[in-house]
Formats: C-alpha cells, sequence, structure tokens
C-alpha cells in the first residue's frame, strides 16, 4: 500500500537446534516482521481559485446551510451551482443503518446492512497497527458503498476511569498506544475517499454530566496525555474532520473554545480540515463561528433555528460578524469535497459493503484480540477429542451486541454468537448443553439528565431465578467441562451514561461460583468492553478469558481461540483494578465531579499511577497469556555511546518460543528517568511490536524509537524537550512484567 512508509525491517533471528544424531547445529531464517509509518494525504488546494468563484455566486442564506445540519446526518446542497450535500454516518462499530431523514427512526431499507465490527477496546487489543490499518480501510470501504463523505469514526478518547461507558468504545488509556492504533485507521478509513470524523475534541472522558462538565487539567497533562492522539490524527493521519466534544474546557464548551480550536488545532498543528460539533452540543452563532467550529449538527429542534441557521444569518446582517468570517469555513467545508471528489469530477471510490472479505477482516480483528488472563489446569485449549459433552452457560453466549444501548449500533445480517460459534466449531460428537443461567435485569430509570449515572445498582439486579440456576447447576453437572460466558452488553454499558461501580450485573458472581463448584472444569469467559470486578472469579477459577463486543464473527473467532485453533494474543488496553478506589481518577477523588471536573491525577493515568504508587492491580496495562510460553532477552543498542534529540534509536530483543504452540507475542517497551527535573511515572510506553514466533524458535525484534518520543513538556517555554541524561529501557509483555533492560544516553 502506498500509504505506509516502512521506517526498519526486523532482521530474521538465527534458529539453533541440536539434531538428534549429532551437536551439529542448524540455522534457520523466520518471518521477517516490519514496523510501518502510515501517512495520510492533505488536504487538496488544487481547486481553490474554482471554490473562491463559487463562494461569490453563493446567497448568505446558501452559505448558512452547508455549516448546519438541515437533516438529521447531511448539511445542505446547493444544486443550482453543483454543490452536493455533505453526507455523514456513525461508525464506530461499522456503518449505522440509514434512520429517517428528518427522525431517528430507522428508514426502514433493505440494502443498508453493514459488517459489524469489534467495538474499539477489541481492537486495541490487539496492539497491531496492520490490524487498525485493516479495520479502517474496511470501513471506510463500506462507508463508500453507502455513498457516505464523513464517518463518524474513530472516538479516541483516553480511558480515565474504568466505569466509562463509552470504554467498550475508546481504545486505551495509554496516549503512545492510542496514537499507534488511531493512524492506521484513520489512513485506512481516508484511503476510500470518505472523511474520518475524529472524536471528541477534547478532554471529553467521562458521560456523566457531558454536556455542561467544565474539565480543568494543567497544561503537562494536557499535552502528554490527552492531546497526543489528536495531534497526530492531524500532523501524521492527516484528518480531514475533527468532532468537537460536548463538555467545556477551562470554562468554554469544546465547540466554541477558541484556545482549543484555533490556537491549537488550527493554529499549533496547522489542522485545514473540517471542526463539526458533537450532536446539539453548539451554544452560540457568532461566537462558535469565531472560535473555529464549522459545521453544527444536532437534532432538538428544527434546523432552521440552529445557531449557524437563521441566527447566524440575522447576526450578519446586524453587524455582529462578517460575510467573509462565513466565507472561510464555506472555504474549508468545499476543499474537504474537493478531496473527497464529490466535486470535481474526479473518478471516486466506489466501495464494498457486507463482503465475505468485510467478515474476514471483522474475523481476523476478533480473533487476535481475546486476552487469555488464566490458564492454570491447561483447560485451555479445549481437546475436543477427549469430550463427550459441554455445558455452554449464560445469556451472554446467546446475546446479540451490534444493536443496543445508546448510540449507534449496526444493522448486520451476520452475528455470530458464542454459541453459534462453539456450535459451528466442535466436532458433532460434543454434546451441547444450554442453560440460560442468569437473566438480564435493569434497575428502573431514575429521572434524570441527559448525561447522569443511569447504571445504578438495584436489588433487583442482581437477583437469579431459581429454576434458570438449577438449569446451569444441571447442565455443569452433567457435562465433561462447561464455559460460562459472563460479563456485559452495550445496554449496560451504553454512550450518555457511565456505571456506577465495577460490580457484575445480574447475579453472575454468584452464579459463577455455584458451577465451579459443581465442575472445577469450568472455563470462565467475560465478553465486556471495560473492566468489572472479577478478583473472586480470578480466585475461584482455573481458567478465565477476556472477550469483546466482538463484531459479526466474534463467536467463530472466541470458539477458534477456545478450541486453539488460533493461539490467543491480545493483551489488555487499560489496567484492570482489584479494587475501584485504587484507579486514579477515584483515588483522588475527581471523579466525575459537578459542575467541574478537575483530573487531579495530573499525568499518572491508568498504569502510569499504579505503577508510581505501588498499587498492585488485577491485571495490568498489556497483559496476556498464551497456549505458549515465550522469553525476552539480549537487549541491545543498534549503536555505543549516547543519542541526540534528532536521532532514533533501535532498541533489539530476542524472543523465543519456548513452548510447543506457534504463537504472537507483543514486545513492549518502557521508558524510565529517575533522576529527572520534572515529575515522571514511574515508566512510559515508548514503543511496541507484535511478532509471530514459531515453536522453538526465536525471532529478532527491533523497535524504532526516535528520541523525540522521550521528550517532555515545557509548560514555561510552551514546547516539547527532550530532558538530556540516561534513560533506562526496560523491555516485557505487560506493564509488570519486564525481561530485559538496557540504559541509553541522550546528550
Amino acid at each position: 500500500m502506498n500509504n505506509k512508509l516502512t521506517i526498519l525491517s526486523v532482521a530474521a533471528a538465527l534458529i539453533i537446534s541440536s539434531c538428534n544424531d549429532s551437536k551439529q547445529t542448524k540455522t534457520d531464517t523466520v518471518q521477517v516482521t516490519t514496523s510501518e509509518n502510515y501517512m495520510g494525504k492533505s488536504i487538496s488546494h488544487k481547486y481553490d481559485s474554482m471554490i473562491d468563484s463559487l463562494i461569490s455566486q453563493m446567497t448568505l442564506e446558501e452559505k448558512s446551510g452547508m455549516l448546519h445540519g438541515t437533516s438529521m446526518f447531511t448539511t445542505a446542497g446547493i444544486e443550482r451551482l453543483g454543490v452536493p450535500e455533505l453526507k455523514m454516518a456513525d461508525g464506530s462499530l461499522g456503518v449505522r443503518e440509514e434512520i429517517s431523514r428528518y427522525s431517528w427512526a430507522p428508514a426502514g431499507l433493505d440494502n443498508d446492512f453493514a459488517t459489524y465490527y469489534p467495538a474499539g477496546a477489541g481492537l486495541s487489543a490487539t496492539w497491531n497497527p496492520q490490524l487498525a490499518y485493516t479495520f479502517g480501510n474496511s470501513v471506510g470501504e463500506e462507508s463508500r458503498a453507502r455513498d457516505k463523505d464523513v464517518i463518524l469514526s474513530p472516538a479516541i478518547n483516553i480511558i480515565r476511569t474504568p466505569l466509562g461507558g463509552r470504554t467498550y468504545e475508546y481504545l486505551t488509556e495509554d496516549p503512545f498506544l492510542n496514537k499507534k492504533l488511531a493512524v492506521p485507521f484513520i489512513v485506512g478509513i481516508q484511503n476510500n475517499d470518505v472523511a474520518a470524523c475524529v472524536k471528541h475534541y477534547a478532554a471529553n472522558n467521562q458521560e456523566t454530566n457531558r454536556d455542561f462538565v467544565d474539565v480543568q487539567i494543567d497544561e503537562r497533562a494536557l499535552r502528554e496525555i490527552y492531546l497526543p492522539v489528536f495531534e497526530a490524527a492531524v500532523k501524521e493521519a492527516k484528518a480531514y474532520s475533527i468532532m468537537g466534544a460536548y463538555n467545556k474546557f477551562r470554562g468554554e464548551y469544546l465547540c466554541e473554545n477558541n484556545h482549543m480550536l484555533n490556537e491549537v488545532l488550527k493554529g499549533e498543528w496547522g489542522f485545514e480540515g473540517v471542526v463539526i460539533s458533537d450532536w446539539a452540543a453548539v451554544h452560540t452563532s457568532v461566537n462558535s463561528l469565531n472560535s473555529g467550529l464549522d459545521i453544527e449538527m444536532g437534532t432538538p429542534k428544527p434546523f432552521n433555528e440552529f445557531f449557524l441557521a437563521d441566527p447566524l444569518i440575522d447576526s450578519v446582517k446586524a453587524g455582529k460578524i462578517s460575510e467573509a468570517e462565513i466565507d472561510k469555513h464555506v472555504k474549508r467545508i468545499m476543499q474537504l469535497m474537493y478531496t473527497l471528489k464529490s466535486m470535481g469530477g474526479e473518478a471516486r471510490v466506489k466501495g464494498s459493503i457486507n463482503t465475505e472479505a468485510h467478515f474476514k477482516d471483522a474475523y481476523d480483528i476478533a480473533s487476535e484480540s481475546v486476552v487469555l488472563l488464566k490458564n492454570d489446569k491447561n483447560l485451555l485449549p479445549i481437546k475436543a477429542s477427549e469430550i463427550t459433552s459441554v455445558a455452554v452457560i449464560g445469556a451472554n453466549a446467546t446475546k446479540k451486541n451490534a444493536l443496543g444501548g445508546f448510540g449507534a449500533g449496526v444493522k448486520t445480517k451476520r452475528e455470530v454468537t458464542p454459541l453459534e460459534g462453539l456450535q459451528n466449531r466442535l466436532p458433532e460428537s460434543v454434546k451441547i448443553n444450554y442453560a440460560e443461567g442468569y437473566q438480564e435485569r435493569y434497575a428502573p430509570k431514575k429521572e434524570s439528565k441527559f448525561g447522569d449515572v443511569t447504571q445504578e445498582r438495584a436489588e433487583t439486579i442482581d437477583e437469579l431465578d431459581s429454576k434458570l440456576v438449577e438449569d446451569a447447576l444441571m447442565a455443569a453437572k452433567n457435562s465433561d467441562m462447561t464455559i460460562v460466558f459472563a460479563g456485559s452488553n452495550r445496554d449496560y454499558e451504553t454512550e450518555a451514561s457511565d456505571r456506577e461501580d465495577l460490580e457484575l450485573p445480574f447475579g453472575q458472581g454468584a452464579l459463577i461460583e455455584k458451577i465451579l463448584a459443581v465442575n472445577p472444569n469450568t472455563i470462565v469467559v467475560m465478553i465486556a468492553g471495560a473492566p468489572f470486578d472479577i478478583n473472586t472469579i480470578k480466585e475461584k477459577s482455573s481458567a478465565l478469558v477476556w472477550s469483546w463486543f466482538n463484531g459479526s464473527e466474534g463467536g467463530n473467532a472466541l470458539a477458534d481461540v477456545l478450541l486453539g485453533n488460533v493461539n490467543p494474543s491480545g493483551k489488555l488496553p487499560w489496567t484492570m483494578p482489584k479494587n475501584l478506589m485504587d484507579s486514579p481518577a477515584h483515588a483522588t477523588n475527581s471523579f466525575p465531579g459537578d459542575q467541574t471536573v478537575s483530573y487531579a491525577e495530573g499525568l499518572l493515568v491508568g498504569y502510569r499511577w499504579f505503577d508510581t504508587k505501588n498499587v498492585e492491580p488485577l491485571y495490568p496495562f498489556g497483559y496476556g497469556l498464551s497456549y505458549t510460553t515465550f522469553d525476552i532477552k539480549n537487549a541491545r543498542l543498534d549503536k555505543e555511546g549516547s543519542y541526540s534529540e534528532n536521532e532514533t534509536i533501535y532498541v533489539s530483543v530476542d524472543v523465543i518460543n519456548t513452548g510447543s504452540v506457534d504463537g504472537k507475542e507483543v514486545v513492549q517497551l518502557y521508558s524510565t528517568k529517575k533522576e529527572s527535573k520534572v515529575e515522571r511515572a514511574a515508566q512510559e510506553l515508548k514503543g511496541f511490536e507484535k511478532v509471530f514466533v514459531k515453536k522453538g524458535q526465536t525471532a529478532t525484534v527491533t523497535i524504532a524509537l526516535p528520541v523525540k518520543e522521550l521528550a517532555y513538556y515545557d509548560v514555561g517555554l510552551k514546547k516539547w524537550v527532550v530532558e538530556s541524561g540516561t534513560y533506562n529501557f526496560r523491555i516485557g509483555n505487560s506493564s509488570r512484567d519486564m525481561k530485559a533492560e538496557v540504559s541509553v544516553p541522550i546528550n
């Protein structure tokens, strides 16, 4: 693909094995792995003079129509000038079904089916930038097939609290992993003549009170934790559109925040695309436009009453804003249209949708996302030839998540459930005994403002039905092996509300304990997008797996992992705490706030807090087991001596598959600097590489680390600074399991 520039090739390792009849050695060559830098294409200026000519022919009313929604997901076109509508769609899980033009009701079409892709948390658990590109490219092809110009994806806000209602949709708690996945995703989308609308800019890290809460973050934390992914989206991926968030930042709503939109986004970073508001996130007309907003979208009132509709026209006529200012924003929108080839007559990508190739893309992502948390008695992989029956228990075995919850879902022709996946993969000789086990129950919804916590606890949530429990225990007793599918769903984890606590809903914890008591050969599979309290399950179970809302092929991918057709290689993209109060936003009593929320943990988000404060997590960031074992050793640098700011450090390690199964490992590099003049976390992720190694073989993995990645943001100087001195690079396979270390002097 011409969008990828190879920045290094990992040298093939020497594989040395002993011959049975002699002591001679044999050298083999293993797969060459490459790290690639994904670069997007800039907004086109090829048609600027033509755009200026068209704008000069527009009426004020026509210009205004291009600046706001005139249907649920379009802005106005100007037919007499050949200017089309700008057509948008939600897309975090795939292209949303068509809705009615002027309401949220489904349009009722029979040609708007789409592939359901794994949610963001599943993608991030792959730790695989190539799959992020695959995801974006696949969604981009489907978006074009549905004639969309803008797909409202990806959602890339930092996961600050494990209670977040959109944690399932977001990627990670770490800014480095975040940008390394977001950039190829965006490039993949936009290679199909579709604009990615990167959301939600910025500091939108909770659903509770999201439509008005004023977020306060110190400048270093803002620059080092919350903004790097957006900056990379602009500078590297060349994102064509950015979505402004609901919340305030330092007293100003983000869709009319001059500092964040004009000074940082468009000024410092040089963003040339279009800023689109979240739906109903605009509060003024003149101020929002002057502050950097380009398009207002939403649904709460007639379209002509939007702030950038009749009120804006009235403001121009009253002399409160110039028509020249309107022209600037219209020009940005038209530059986007020409770049996407919806204008200009250039051939545009046609796209494809709902294809077997796209279902395969969804499968590939899902199969690399599954995380093996525990496998003490080697219950996994399941040896189907050694059993005659298996109990499958839990409503999540049959639960479908393509639709559900508040927010965008996907209307799909295929969503393979875990039960169906096992039915597809197990031999006919193995009898499946299914029992529902528990029922989904929800607390009555309190009367609340939009964005309040709505998943509050109530005793009814955890009530178990005695008949369902009896059936489940009977199935477990009468089967050689039991698999419990537990966790959450997209009705419980949902946009517009955060969870109240980490408790597993629906009485699942009590049910799992009962099942473990009658059949110790029980595998527990959690399906969820965010952490839950699984302390007791971890302690009492022998086999524990974590899966996600994993797309059209999720059930088949999960079954393949459980049966050993696929060796699990997923790693947690966030820290799973033992207790909610161990997490930084909660330990500092700074979530969710009321009118204001102050991020008191500062730089210490996620594993940075746990590692710096010596708090033991239940499972650490980057954790995930395999059906084989790996050793990582012999860390070395590409040269002796010190490195300067403009150089790139190449750190190599040997990855040895010491087990009996081929598999993939994620090599993770963390930097530390103990004697620093500024506050730093105990360690920070600065590089990673996912590598396939055959059983008994060794691969050499080289991670490229530009020295500039070690910089901190100097608030006084308002720039990034690389501090001189010695840095230690620790290399391992999670933030708490380091295998090798090397020291690097920086001058």
